[in-house]
């Protein structure tokens, strides 16, 4: 992956930062490595960016599943998937969940089934609109995998969440 990719950066240059470490990676190391045998940088590589995994979600304890919603965490811009606290995000938000090993074993599934920890522990590769693929982080945007465009920054309560629940294909 090259770094002429960074006119997609944005005002953190998060999008460069990932670039650049892609550029220090073996090529196509989640096919020849397992989730546990990956370095950190690796392990961060593998998100795309799609954002899913910060919308509000509602445990239906009764029906054993994970209800999305079209609510995305506040610290998240929903114009470039990216959140605005990514360093510091698990002290910010006590509700910011950890993507690990641990957190892929959950049921019900938290996280969705495009998720590329999740397609990965599943045995599955990655997809095609995948940046470590594609070689662009527009991609996983233009194939419509993202949340861009189809969600809000709203405060929810208990009370008022089931009003935004969304049953999307790619959940």
């Amino acid at each position: 992956m090259s770094q002429n990719n960074c006119y997609l950066e944005d005002e953190k240059n998060t999008v460069c930062e990932r670039l650049n470490q892609a550029d220090n990676v073996e090529p196509f190391f989640w096919q020849k490595k397992s989730l546990e045998e990956m370095s950190e940088t690796e392990w961060e590589l593998l998100c795309s960016g799609c954002g899913k995994c910060c919308l509000h979600k509602i445990n239906d304890r009764e029906n054993k599943k994970t209800l999305f919603t079209n609510v995305a965490c506040r610290f998240l811009d929903i114009e470039i998937c990216t959140c605005k606290l990514y360093e510091h995000r698990h002290k910010a938000d006590s509700g910011c969940r950890k993507i690990n090993i641990e957190s892929l074993k959950e049921t019900p599934r938290w996280l969705p089934k495009t998720c590329a920890y999740q397609l990965l522990y599943e045995g599955k590769d990655l997809p095609n609109w995948h940046y470590l693929v594609s070689g662009s982080f527009e991609t996983v945007h233009k194939a419509g995998f993202s949340i861009k465009g189809r969600t809000i920054n709203k405060v929810i309560t208990a009370e008022n969440c089931h009003k935004y629940i969304i049953d999307w294909d790619d959940i």
